[in-house]
């Protein structure tokens, strides 16, 4: 089977800034090599952002658990490429009469990978299943009373 020439990837629309004050974004430079894989990191990251800050769930204890899900997207995409391009069994090698045909590596690898982020999704509240069961962060909000200007900062 001849190997099909990889497409590159459209580039990315202009996003909207998302604010970073909670959960900054990760530098995908130092995480990612290709250029075409921080973009699209870029892209899931801001729309996790953006949704668990609409639901009111986001945290900043969430930063890396959300990273690690970005990242397991990457590597689950890149698997799946991977898989489409070489086949899901590997053949054995014909000089090794004891040699059998394998399941793709990269097959196991992007079920390992959908795996984690399945696990990763439930945990933040991302999954339709698990979305009822996240509560909102409580923002510590300070009060204040009529009286504080007059007595001044107490401590």
């Amino acid at each position: 089977m001849a190997k099909q020439p990889r497409r590159k990837p459209a580039a990315a629309p202009a996003l909207a800034p998302v604010d970073q004050s909670i959960v900054g974004e990760p530098d995908w430079v130092v995480l990612l090599p290709e250029p075409a894989e921080r973009i699209v990191a870029g892209g899931h990251w801001r729309r996790i952002i953006e949704e668990m800050m609409a639901r009111e769930i986001l945290s900043s204890s969430n930063g890396h658990a959300i990273q690690r899900l970005v990242l397991a997207y990457i590597v689950y995409d890149r698997c799946s490429r991977r898989v489409a391009d070489d086949g899901l069994v590997t053949e054995a090698n014909p000089e090794n009469t004891k040699a059998i045909d394998r399941l793709s590596i990269y097959y196991k690898a992007m079920r390992e990978a959908e795996s984690t982020a399945e696990r990763l999704e439930a945990q933040l509240g991302l999954s339709p299943g698990r979305r009822s069961k996240v509560g909102k962060v409580v923002k510590k909000r300070e009060r204040t009373a009529g009286a504080d200007a007059f007595l001044g900062p107490q401590g």
